[in-house]
């Protein structure tokens, strides 16, 4: 028991790291302005969205510890477009992730006084330099150490403020009947353009189903030891919790504080979304909650801009080596971390250049974020196939192959993305569902 215990402690990261980087801007922004719009409503579809990604996510973890190999080998070997597909998405979607989570980051800034005065893109950029600085110089171990910090932070402040709330008891009577009849239906076609970024990164898009298996490479490296499949998973099981309960506390931060609220909090700049989202926090719980609110808010945001500027960049490396067949993409040679470094910096100019075009753009957060959000969604049925796919194969032994309950499980998600994913293309382009 002991040892299982050692074992365990010594291989948490890759799945902790992986909260990091999905409690960002599904909870903080998707996730508070779904219980400020529709109360309760919602926390059913936040549920099973977490449940029917479960398999796909996962994959990434049991492939790699039951077979040795990186997601991303899986892919290459299972079907050969698998891996140019990967790689044309992360190309389009990592510059564009990377910016609007530190473009948030620096708009929640803005809160504290010594930098009230800075306007939010400076900021924004300040953040991604710093990000950029962790990385390049601590490289994984400092990843591996910000995220369990800044995940425990923001777990533990968001239970205290949901604990505060629900002890003032300021939730009315119309709150309550949310729960099966909320003022506002969100079981409408014409709101698919708000559900649709909600499940896209709810917990997280599908393809970061490939990060974990890439980070465990660097922290077996990192710890000197090879976690068994259990502690492997033991590890994602725990991330993957941390981040569905931290999205039922947003939600339920955005119900109580904002009920009735929730259609223009993300209105207007970057600016006017951080003040607006810590004002109404603020005003329900107290002036004192700004200690707690403006804390969590952040650590959220920076934990996910932190992972996102690693992995894509790790994922992009990767791939070129497998590609070009130079080596598997593990990060276990000089070369290969040298080839990471110059993509982590290509994707900080890249991620800089992005912001400085939103800015004389006037783009708002909610055009910047939910546009991330909604690629995300219509490209998981793709990712989710690759992932069972690769999984099911050859390579996996039969003892470590999904059961019936996951196997299940994967068709039955398959489906559901597919099928909102038609309903949104068809409400978009075709004049499918309900004006306003």
């Amino acid at each position: 028991m002991r040892l299982l215990k050692k074992g365990i402690y010594r291989s948490l990261g890759p799945g902790i790291i992986l909260a990091g980087a999905a409690i960002g801007g599904s909870h903080l922004m998707s996730s508070t302005t779904a219980g400020a719009k529709f109360g309760f409503s919602l926390i059913g579809l936040i549920l099973v969205t977490n449940l029917l990604k479960y398999p796909f996510l996962l994959v990434g973890t049991r492939f790699t510890a039951s077979t040795g190999k990186s997601l991303l080998e899986g892919f290459k070997e299972k079907n050969s477009l698998y891996l140019p597909i990967f790689l044309i998405v992360s190309l389009i979607t990592g510059t564009f992730t990377i910016s609007a989570v530190s473009y948030v980051s620096g708009a929640l800034l803005t809160n504290l006084p010594l930098l009230a005065g800075f306007p939010a893109m400076d900021l924004s950029i300040a953040v991604l330099v710093l990000c950029g600085l962790i990385l390049l110089l601590g490289k994984y171990k400092a990843l591996d150490l910000s995220s369990k910090f800044l995940v425990s932070l923001l777990t533990f402040l968001t239970l205290f403020a949901v604990i505060s709330l629900l002890f003032k008891g300021t939730y009315s009577q119309q709150l309550n009947s949310s729960w099966v009849k909320p003022e506002i239906s969100p079981w409408k076609l014409s709101n698919l353009s708000f559900l649709i970024p909600l499940m896209g990164w709810m917990p997280c898009p599908i393809e970061l189903c490939v990060w974990p298996s890439l980070w465990m490479f660097s922290k077996n490296k990192t710890s000197n030891y090879r976690p068994t499949i259990k502690e492997a998973e033991f590890d994602f099981n725990l991330g993957y919790l941390i981040t569905v309960i931290t999205a039922i506390f947003f939600v339920t931060l955005g119900a109580i504080t904002m009920y009735g609220t929730g259609e223009g909090m993300l209105k207007g700049g970057g600016v006017s979304f951080a003040q607006n989202l810590i004002s109404l926090y603020t005003e329900s719980i107290g002036e004192w909650s700004w200690w707690i609110i403006v804390p969590a808010s952040f650590a959220a945001m920076f934990s996910t801009t932190l992972t996102c500027l690693d992995a894509y960049p790790r994922s992009i490396s990767s791939i070129q080596g497998l590609i070009t067949g130079i080596d598997r993409g593990r990060m276990e040679t000089n070369k290969e971390q040298n080839r990471f470094t110059i993509w982590m910096v290509i994707h900080i100019f890249a991620a800089l250049i992005s912001l400085l075009v939103a800015k004389s753009g006037g783009i708002g957060v909610k055009d910047f974020v939910f546009g991330a959000m909604t690629g995300s969604f219509l490209s998981a049925p793709i990712f989710a196939w690759m992932a069972i796919d690769t999984m099911n194969s050859d390579m996996v032994d039969k003892t470590f192959k999904y059961g019936n309950l996951l196997n299940s499980l994967s068709l039955l998600g398959l489906t559901f993305l597919t099928i909102f994913s038609l309903l949104f293309i068809l409400n978009s382009y075709f004049g499918l569902g309900i004006p306003g």
